[in-house]
């Protein structure tokens, strides 16, 4: 995992979830701009995704488990996922709120994932 890469993923997607929350919360409905954001977390988790895999090779080993790390990652790439079917199948203030919960909970995921890798056993 690339601490730099992680910390852009966090500048993207914190920002994202905020903008999708208000605009949920407003009462609007999902749009290109709140339907981008999740999809853009959903492209840089998959970049992550392959640096993952190829950081041991390159001497970048996790610390913590990679199991656990994994979990992590998997996780995070099937939420916007999810949350965007949602937003696409039921167009309500509702789907924008959750495009909104869920870059806030891929941001958190990739929080911990970031101490999985970098953090533990040091």
């Amino acid at each position: 995992m690339i601490e730099w890469f992680t910390w852009l993923q966090l500048a993207i997607a914190v920002p994202g979830g905020v903008l999708c929350l208000i605009l949920g919360l407003l009462g609007r409905k999902p749009t290109d701009l709140t339907m981008g954001a999740p999809a853009l977390v959903e492209l840089l988790l998959i970049v992550q995704l392959a640096a993952a895999i190829a950081a041991p090779w390159a001497g970048n080993d996790a610390t913590g488990s990679l199991l656990e790390f994994y979990t992590y990652l998997v996780s995070a790439i099937a939420l916007p996922v999810a949350a965007g079917f949602w937003a696409l199948v039921e167009r309500n203030r509702w789907s924008t709120v959750i495009l909104g919960v869920t870059c806030l909970s891929v941001a958190v995921m990739l929080y911990r994932m970031n101490q999985i890798w970098n953090v533990q056993g040091r």
